[in-house]
C-alpha cells in the first residue's frame, strides 16, 4: 500500500444471515445444502482510499452501512468478501463507552482501554493524570462506570482516545452527548488532531461535517454513492433526503451560484413584534462568567469580569434575538501595557466561529496605555442575531500591540456560555430583515399586478 494511503478498502461486502424463526438455525446446521435464512447485505462491493492527513466525513441515512464500514476499518468486524488495509494506529469512538466493562471503575477502564489501544502500562501510568483531568469527572473516576451518566461515559471514552497517540481517529456521533463545555474541549482537540492525523467523522449534523471535513463519502444502501468535496456531497445528500420525503415528481434541483452583492446594513427587523408574539425570536439563557475557564497568555493584563447587559445597562440572565445588547469585558493591568486590545468571539457547540470583534480599529489612532493596577473596561454594543437553537460559548481576550503584531496577555476560552431555544432561524444565524414583500402578477406579464 502506498505510504500516502492509510485506509484502503477493496471490494468489501458484508452479508448477515437473517433467520425468521429460532428453529431455522438448527435446520441450517443439519441441512447445509438448503437455505433457511434471508441474506441482508449491509455492504456491497465498497472500495475507497483515504490518504494521510485527510479529514473525511461519512454521510448517509440510518442503515446505509456507515457503522458496518467503520467496524471493518477498526478490525472489530470481518468482511464477507474483499480486503481492508490500514496503515497506522486506529482510535475509534464508535459508540458510547464501547469496550468499557460496566463493573470496572473508570480508572480500571482507562488502563484496560489504553492498553488494548497499544499503550504499555508504564505509558498509561505517565498519562493517567492528564486523561483524568481531561475527562473531568472528579471522584467518579474510582466508581463503577455502570453508575455513569451518558455524558460521563462520553467524557471518559473521548479522554482515553485523545491520549493514546492514534494516527487515525474515527468519531461516530459521540459529540451528540455531553455538556457544552466538554463538547468545545473535544472540538479543540479534533481541530488540533487534524493538523497531524487522519480523521474519519460520522454525523447527521451537516454543519459539523462542513466545519470539520474536506471531503465526504455518501453511503447509500450499503454502497458508495458518491465521494468528493464535502460541500458538494452534503448538498447532494440533503437534496436526496428532501426528495424522499414525498412529492418526488415535484422535487427539482436547479440554479447556479453567483458572487454576492456588496455589504448592506439593515435597521431593526420589521417582524419583531410578530416574532415576539409567536415566541420565535430566540430565547437565550445566559450563564455566569467562569474565571477558572481554560486560558493562555503572558498575563500582562487579566480579564476579571465578563457580562451581558441590556440597553439600560442592567445585567442580563436571558436575552432575545434582535435585542440590543452590551457586552462588557473588564480587565486589570498587572504591569505596564501599551496599546491594549480587547476582543470577543462567539462560537457554536462545534467550535465554529459565528461572530466577534475587538477594539483595535476604533482605537488605532489613540495611544492608550495602562499602568499596573489600572482597570480597563471595554463595551461592545450590538444587536443580538437570531441564533439557531443550541449551546454557545463566548471567548474573550486582552492583548497589546496591533491587529497583525500583538502580545496575547489573557485569552479565556469559553469564558461564558449561553443556551438558545425557540428560534425561527434555519441557518447558523438569522439576520434582521429590513423588509420582506411579495407581489402577484398574472400570466406571462411579469409586471406586478398587486403588492401584498
Amino acid at each position: 500500500m502506498s505510504s500516502d494511503v492509510v485506509i484502503r478498502g477493496t471490494g468489501i461486502s458484508k452479508v448477515y444471515n437473517i433467520f425468521r424463526k429460532p428453529e431455522d438455525r438448527l435446520k441450517q446446521m443439519i441441512f447445509r445444502r438448503r437455505k433457511f435464512f434471508d441474506e441482508y447485505w449491509a455492504l456491497k462491493d465498497v472500495s475507497l482510499e483515504i490518504r494521510r492527513g485527510e479529514t473525511v466525513a461519512l454521510v448517509g441515512r440510518n442503515g446505509s452501512g456507515k457503522s458496518t464500514l467503520l467496524q471493518i476499518i477498526t478490525g472489530t468486524l470481518l468482511p464477507t468478501t474483499g480486503s481492508m488495509e490500514i496503515e497506522g494506529r486506529v482510535g475509534a469512538l464508535l459508540e458510547l463507552g464501547a469496550g468499557f466493562n460496566p463493573e470496572f471503575t473508570g480508572r480500571e477502564n482507562v488502563y484496560m482501554s489504553a492498553q488494548i489501544l497499544g499503550l504499555a502500562r508504564q505509558e498509561v501510568d505517565a498519562r493517567f493524570d492528564t486523561i483524568a483531568a481531561f475527562a473531568d469527572i472528579g471522584d467518579f473516576i474510582d466508581q463503577p462506570v455502570k453508575l455513569y451518566s451518558s455524558g460521563m461515559y462520553a467524557r471518559l471514552a473521548f479522554s482515553v482516545m485523545a491520549h493514546v497517540d492514534t494516527d487515525i481517529l474515527i468519531v461516530d456521533e459521540i459529540l451528540a452527548v455531553g455538556d457544552a463545555a466538554f463538547t468545545q474541549k473535544c472540538m479543540r482537540f479534533i481541530r488540533k488532531f487534524k493538523e497531524t492525523g487522519t480523521l474519519l467523522f460520522v454525523s447527521h449534523d451537516v454543519g459539523a461535517v462542513l466545519s470539520l471535513c474536506d471531503t465526504a463519502v455518501w453511503m447509500d444502501a450499503g454502497m458508495v454513492r458518491a465521494h468528493g468535496p464535502a460541500r458538494e456531497i452534503c448538498e447532494a445528500y440533503q437534496a436526496d433526503v428532501e426528495g424522499a420525503k414525498g412529492h418526488e415528481n415535484d422535487f427539482r434541483i436547479g440554479g447556479s451560484r453567483k458572487a454576492p452583492d456588496g455589504p448592506r446594513t439593515f435597521p431593526r427587523d420589521h417582524r419583531e413584534e410578530a416574532l415576539k408574539e409567536l415566541g420565535l425570536q430566540g430565547k437565550g439563557e445566559v450563564f455566569a462568567f467562569d474565571p477558572d475557564a481554560p486560558w493562555y497568555g503572558q498575563r500582562g493584563a487579566t480579564i476579571e469580569g465578563v457580562q451581558l447587559l441590556d440597553a439600560d445597562g442592567a445585567p442580563l440572565t436571558s436575552f432575545e434575538g434582535g435585542e440590543d445588547i452590551r457586552l462588557e469585558i473588564r480587565c486589570r493591568a498587572e504591569r505596564a501595557v501599551d496599546r491594549p486590545i480587547v476582543g470577543f468571539n462567539v462560537k457554536d457547540r462545534l467550535g465554529q466561529s459565528l461572530f466577534g470583534d475587538n477594539t483595535f480599529l476604533t482605537y488605532r489612532d489613540t495611544r492608550l496605555s495602562l499602568s499596573p493596577g489600572d482597570v480597563l473596561t471595554a463595551a461592545f454594543d450590538f444587536r443580538m442575531p437570531y441564533l439557531a437553537g443550541g449551546d454557545y460559548s463566548l471567548s474573550v481576550a486582552v492583548a497589546s500591540g496591533t491587529q497583525d503584531d500583538h502580545v496575547q496577555h489573557h485569552w479565556v476560552d469559553d469564558a461564558m456560555f449561553f443556551k438558545v431555544t425557540k428560534v425561527s432561524s434555519k441557518g447558523l444565524m438569522g439576520i434582521p430583515m429590513r423588509d420582506i414583500r411579495m407581489s402577484v402578477s398574472q400570466g406571462a406579464d411579469s409586471s406586478p399586478k398587486k403588492a401584498l
